[in-house]
């Protein structure tokens, strides 16, 4: 049940070469994507995948081949642990990664075109994606990060998620699982892998592993243990995330000291590091590329808006908000936007799972598609607050100077594309 020693790039079996077919879906595919982008349609990291996808139906087990591949999943930090692991693992080599958050098939075949002679390749997947994903590529190494309640229109309940996740762990012998132990529903699924490999990187959001995964009892806790009557409990980690300081168990202390804010940060670098020290780049190598970092896909990143400093940041889900609501900064007013498009889940009840209560006395405004949900939200929690459906007439309709910008995911896409435009 203990992982493999690092591996090699070398020690890799070459990849078979490319039957015409695939060769052909990755020529049409990169050009399709070209003029996307040239055209102002898109990055191109979607459009290229799927038309990858229907030249070639097998075009992703085809171009995983030959490759070291990690799969990083989870309802939380998917983009920002896959960049971390990107800038690390390019010590090794060239990466392919699908850094634009395009996380379901086409956008993980896509990266993969882009870059069909990368000998690495970072990918985030959608969890409920990760099944047909991780058949096809067949992973060197798996991360899981974290559970919790997310699109339940679309994504469904958390505990068929862990169902699924760990029928793929107990189907990957030859994969290492990288996971949260911190998270029972992430170490109920882990405990199938062969490989597992414990990462104490903790967990603040626990709302959705109040009962245990395997049994349905109560899950106790007394500190940062964990267990439950039926023997599912926390495993000792092999790494340690206290505070700012990640410790391993053969006696490895780092300081993280990264310029990305926030305990969620530190818990995805954690995660990165021990993955990265599994393939091989030493922690410190990991350390320092990670404190490179300073804005993932436009998160944390300040703009101008008409004389306001915006900055951006996302939040999707109750845990999300955990995370993010004690980063705001209290002498800013919050502009608040939320979709609900079919890629942020058509339900909105996961509003009032979210304490908005630690808003009131500054000033909010709500936007986005759904504002009027968001307002009816905040009413009940005592916030006052305005109503601006556009995100940039939101921004403007505060007095100048510091302004946070919290959206969920399309939301914040679109922001993030206007606020650079300007």
């Amino acid at each position: 049940m203990s992982p493999s020693p690092p591996v090699t790039l070398n020690a890799r079996t070459a990849a078979p070469p490319l039957p015409a077919r695939t060769r052909l879906a990755v020529v049409i595919a990169r050009w399709t994507a070209a003029v996307s982008r040239r055209l102002g349609l898109g990055s191109g990291g979607v459009i290229g995948g799927r038309v990858a996808l229907a030249l070639d139906p097998s075009a992703l087990r085809r171009l995983s081949q030959g490759r070291t591949v990690v799969l990083v999943t989870g309802t939380n930090g998917k983009t920002t642990t896959a960049l971390m692991l990107s800038h690390a693992l390019q010590t090794l080599g060239e990466v392919a990664t699908n850094g634009d958050g395009a996380n379901m098939p086409e956008g993980v075949v896509a990266a993969l075109v882009a870059k069909p002679h990368a000998p690495v390749a970072v990918l985030e997947v959608d969890e409920s994606y990760l099944p047909a994903i991780a058949g096809e590529v067949r992973p060197e190494c798996l991360v899981l990060l974290n559970l919790s309640r997310d699109q339940l229109d679309r994504v469904g309940e958390v505990r068929q998620l862990e169902r699924d996740l760990r029928a793929v762990a107990a189907t990957l012998p030859d994969t290492t699982v990288v996971a949260n132990c911190d998270d029972p529903m992430v170490t109920s699924a882990a405990f199938a892998s062969r490989r597992p490999l414990w990462v104490s990187a903790g967990q603040r959001w626990a709302a959705d592993a109040v009962t245990c995964a395997r049994c349905g009892r109560t899950v106790w806790r007394a500190g940062s243990e964990w267990g439950c009557e039926c023997g599912l409990a926390r495993p000792d980690p092999q790494w340690t995330l206290i505070d700012d300081t990640l410790l391993s168990s053969q006696g490895t202390a780092l300081t993280l000291d990264l310029r990305l804010p926030g305990l969620a940060n530190a818990a995805n670098a954690a995660v990165a590091i021990a993955t990265a020290d599994r393939l091989g780049v030493s922690p410190h190598v990991t350390a320092a590329q990670l404190r490179t970092i300073t804005d993932v896909a436009g998160r944390y990143r300040r703009s101008q808006l008409s004389g306001r400093d915006v900055r951006l940041l996302l939040a999707k889900n109750p845990a999300g908000w955990r995370e993010t609501l004690p980063l705001l900064d209290p002498r800013a007013p919050v502009v608040i936007a939320v979709n609900s498009s079919e890629a942020d889940g058509r339900d909105t009840s996961w509003l009032w799972d979210v304490p908005f209560e630690d808003l009131r006395g500054r000033p909010v405004v709500a936007a986005g598609a759904r504002a009027s949900d968001l307002a009816v939200r905040l009413t009940y929690a005592e916030v006052r607050h305005t109503v601006c459906r556009r995100p940039a007439d939101a921004v403007t309709s505060l007095p100048p100077g510091p302004v946070e910008f919290v959206a969920n995911y399309t939301a914040f896409r679109d922001a993030h594309q206007q606020l650079r435009d300007d």
